[in-house]
C-alpha cells in the first residue's frame, strides 16, 4: 500500500492555511446562498466587547464569530484607554490570523488604530493637506511628534526659522526640551507604512521654501557670531554646516591651525560643531564659517615671547628676488623684505646674504591673524631703536649682576660730581 510522505507544514505555514479553510468554507456557504460574512486576515471590522477578564478581551466581531485580544496585542494597549473599556462598547480590530494552532481568532485593537492613522497620513500627503500635532519627544536629530496614533519624525532641516533659532545648546535636551508639549503644524514628506516610517515637515507647512529661509538667516547673521550647526556634506575643499537651517562653508583652511590635506579624516555628515561666521555675501547668498578661529592658536603661544622692535638671532633658510627667510626660532620663521636688507639698492638678496647664515635681525612686525613676522637687516643699527636695544641690554645685564652704563646713568654721574665739587 502507497504510503503518502507529504507532512503539514507547521508555524507560519500553518496559519496560512486554516485561513485558507476559512476562505473555503465561506466560497461554500456563498455557493449554498448561505454567505457569511467570515473574518479574514489583515482586514479591520468594528467588533463588540463581549467580555473583560485578566490578559484578555473577548470582541464579537459579528457572523456568530468571536475572537481574542491578548498576549503581546493586549500589552499594547495603553492604560489610560483600557480604563475606559466596557461590556457592550464598539472597537476597531484588526484580524491577525483567523485561527491560531488553538482555534482562536486573534485581533488587535492597537493594529487598528495605528492602520486607520496610517491612512490618514497616506490622505494627507496625497492632497498636500496639514495637520496639527504635539511635540511628544526628540533625539538627537530633530523632534517626534504625535500624528493621530502614530509618531512622526520632523528632522532639524525641516522645522521652522523661528524653531531652528530656537533649538540652541549643545546637546539635544538643551535644543529641544523646552518644546516638549508645544503646538506643531506639519505636512508630511514620506509615508511608509510598511517601514512603520512617517517623516514630517513644518518647514512645508508654513510655506518656507529653502531660499526664504536662507535669505532670513543671511539677515539676522552678524560677522563675529558664534553659532552650533550640524555638518551637511563634507569635501575635499571643506566642509558645509547648517546653521539655523541655511549653509555655510568652513573652507579648509579654517577647518583647522594645524596641516590638514584631507577634511573626512576630521569630520563626518552629521557631526555637531561649534563655528565662528567669518563672512556674510549678502549678494551672493553665502555664509563664510571657522571652527578653527574659536580654539588657541598655537602660532600664537610659540611667538609670545617676541615682539616688535627686538633684535633676534636668525639663520638664512631661503632666498627669493622679493627677499629672504629666516628662522628666528624652531619652525618659526619671517621675511626680510628686499627693501629691508639694506639702505644701499640691491638687486637680490643674495648680494648682501647667503642660504645657512647666521646674522642679527630687528623684528618689524607680527602679524597674528596671517601667521606673519616682518625682519629687517638694516634696522638693525637704527638709531630710532637704539634707546629701547639699550634699555634691553640694560636689564638682560641687571638680571645677569653686570651693571652696564646708559646716556641716563653717565648723566647722573655728572650731577654727582658736580654736588661733590660744591
Amino acid at each position: 500500500m502507497a504510503q503518502n510522505d507529504a507532512k503539514t507544514p507547521v508555524g507560519e505555514n500553518s496559519s496560512n492555511n486554516s485561513d485558507e479553510k476559512f476562505l473555503n468554507m465561506a466560497s461554500l456557504l456563498e455557493k449554498e446562498g448561505l454567505g457569511i460574512d467570515l473574518p479574514k486576515a489583515g482586514e479591520i471590522r468594528t467588533g463588540t466587547i463581549a467580555s473583560i477578564s485578566p490578559g484578555q478581551i473577548l470582541i464579537s466581531v459579528g457572523a456568530k464569530s468571536e475572537g481574542l485580544i491578548s498576549g503581546r496585542e493586549f500589552e499594547l494597549i495603553p492604560p489610560e484607554e483600557f480604563a475606559s473599556f466596557e461590556v457592550g462598547q464598539e472597537l476597531p480590530v484588526y484580524v491577525i490570523t483567523v485561527e491560531d494552532s488553538n482555534g482562536n481568532l486573534l485581533l488587535s485593537y492597537v493594529r487598528a488604530v495605528e492602520e486607520s492613522s496610517w491612512d490618514k497620513a497616506e490622505e494627507i500627503f496625497k492632497n498636500k493637506e496639514t495637520y496639527k500635532g504635539k511635540v511628544v519627544g526628540y533625539n538627537k536629530g530633530g523632534l517626534l511628534v504625535a500624528f493621530d496614533k502614530l509618531r512622526g519624525f520632523v528632522p532639524s532641516s525641516q522645522l521652522s526659522y523661528e524653531r531652528l533659532k530656537e533649538a540652541v545648546g549643545s546637546t539635544p535636551e538643551d535644543r529641544y526640551g523646552k518644546m516638549i508639549g508645544t503646538d506643531m503644524e506639519v505636512s508630511a514628506i514620506e509615508v511608509d507604512r510598511e517601514r512603520h516610517r512617517l517623516i514630517l515637515s513644518e518647514r512645508l507647512a508654513c510655506g518656507e521654501t529653502r531660499d526664504a529661509i536662507r535669505e532670513k538667516v543671511i539677515e539676522d547673521l552678524e560677522v563675529g557670531e558664534i553659532m552650533t550647526g550640524k555638518i551637511t556634506s563634507v569635501a575635499n575643499f571643506g566642509v558645509f554646516v547648517n546653521v539655523n537651517g541655511a549653509d555655510g562653508l568652513v573652507h579648509v583652511s579654517e577647518l583647522s591651525w594645524g596641516e590638514l590635506t584631507d577634511p573626512s579624516e576630521k569630520f563626518k555628515v552629521g557631526q555637531s560643531v561649534k563655528v565662528k561666521v567669518i563672512s556674510i555675501d549678502q549678494e551672493k547668498k553665502r555664509i563664510g564659517l571657522s571652527i578653527r578661529q574659536l580654539e588657541d592658536d598655537p602660532w600664537a603661544k610659540k611667538v609670545e615671547n617676541l615682539k616688535v622692535g627686538m633684535l633676534v638671532e636668525a639663520i638664512i633658510t631661503n632666498l627669493t628676488k622679493f627677499g629672504a627667510f629666516a628662522k628666528v626660532q624652531d619652525d618659526i620663521e619671517g621675511l626680510v623684505h628686499i627693501s629691508e636688507l639694506s639702505d644701499a639698492h640691491i638687486t637680490h638678496p643674495k648680494e648682501v646674504l647667503h642660504e645657512g647664515e647666521k646674522v642679527t635681525l630687528r623684528i618689524i612686525k607680527i602679524e597674528p591673524d596671517s601667521h606673519r613676522i616682518g625682519l629687517s637687516l638694516r634696522r638693525v643699527e637704527s638709531a630710532a631703536y637704539a634707546d629701547m636695544d639699550m634699555k634691553i641690554l640694560k636689564q638682560e645685564l641687571e638680571n645677569s649682576d653686570i651693571h652696564v652704563s646708559t646716556p641716563e646713568d653717565s648723566e647722573s654721574d655728572q650731577e654727582h660730581t658736580s654736588d661733590q665739587a660744591e
